[in-house]
């Protein structure tokens, strides 16, 4: 990355958006290493639990509109503030007074999907202190606050085994605290941010064809990247019968790829375009599961190869 990058914009800006970013993702996935041992405690069917999973992620993808709107009205800064007041609200509150039912967790995915709304703040307040030639790369390295996601699957279970789940919402208010006074300090809106648009401006780009194609291919690789990484915990215990502390090692060893790829993404789409990059992301993934012969299930139930290890460590 050349030195013109760093000169072009507004470093401190970009640290705050990218830890700001990486932290709210990492309250956003919170319910997923969490989710076993929230399922165990209230009983919950596996469907149930999968909903609890799913509701930040789907409360993200609504809220994401709003905060975008806020962005532009008020100020990217304006807006990732007042985001972030409301996550620590919401897990002060689910801390303080614990999640008792079904119905509790779910609406603390609600507030936390406020965190997973971060996306549409720390992008634009980032980019909008590059100029066009360094847009991927300042994105891309705001954009890897989605290694929050590895965070979270490392340091969750481990949390909850040892202090309990509904504990584990405490600890998360010091580096979301820290981080609300960081950003406020460092971040700083551009001087030549666009103006708000009006209404009917947003539903425009509905009428776009190009924009329903680039959402339906931002589904496959970002949404399949978070409700994979959200799942594999729960999945990893049903099926292979791993503690919550083991599948969160798998799954952060899983997710860790996708937040490390963020910044060559960016850059490689500043060198040869968005459309092109996004092509050859497709054509090597193809070629990748196509050509592999690596199978997951059987190598995990292969003698001497995990079965061993999960049987001392449950006590078996």
């Amino acid at each position: 990355m050349n030195s013109s990058f760093w000169k072009s914009g507004h470093t401190p800006t970009l640290f705050a958006a990218f830890l700001y970013f990486d932290l709210s993702f990492m309250v956003w996935y919170l319910l997923g290493p969490l989710a076993v041992q929230i399922a165990t405690d209230l009983q919950l069917t596996t469907q149930q639990r999968g909903l609890v999973v799913a509701t930040p992620i789907l409360a993200g993808a609504i809220l994401r509109f709003i905060m975008g709107m806020l962005a532009d009205r008020l100020s990217p800064k304006t807006a990732g503030i007042i985001g972030q007041v409301i996550v620590i609200c919401a897990l002060f509150v689910a801390w303080k007074h614990g999640i008792h039912s079904y119905e509790q967790a779910l609406l603390l995915g609600l507030f936390l999907g406020m965190a997973g709304a971060s996306f549409a703040v720390a992008l634009p307040l980032a980019s909008q202190w590059y100029p066009p030639q360094h847009q991927g790369k300042a994105m891309g390295i705001a954009g890897a606050g989605n290694s929050g996601t590895v965070l979270a699957a490392l340091i969750a279970p481990v949390l909850a085994a040892a202090f309990g789940w509904s504990n584990v919402f405490g600890f998360a208010l010091i580096p979301l605290i820290l981080t609300l006074i960081v950003f406020t300090w460092l971040a700083k809106n551009a001087p030549q941010r666009p103006k708000a648009k009006a209404m009917a401006d947003y539903f425009k780009a509905l009428g776009d064809r190009d924009s329903w194609w680039f959402m339906f291919f931002y589904s496959v690789t970002f949404g399949g990247f978070i409700g994979l990484a959200s799942a594999l915990p729960g999945y990893f215990n049903d099926q292979y019968g791993l503690s919550p502390v083991t599948a969160g090692y798998y799954t952060a060893a899983c997710v860790f790829g996708g937040s490390l790829m963020r910044p060559l993404g960016g850059a490689l789409a500043d060198r040869f375009g968005g459309i092109r990059t996004l092509l050859g992301m497709y054509t090597v993934a193809r070629c990748v599961y196509r050509s592999s012969r690596f199978q997951p299930a059987k190598f995990l139930r292969r003698p001497g190869a995990f079965r061993v290890h999960h049987a001392r460590f449950r006590g078996r």
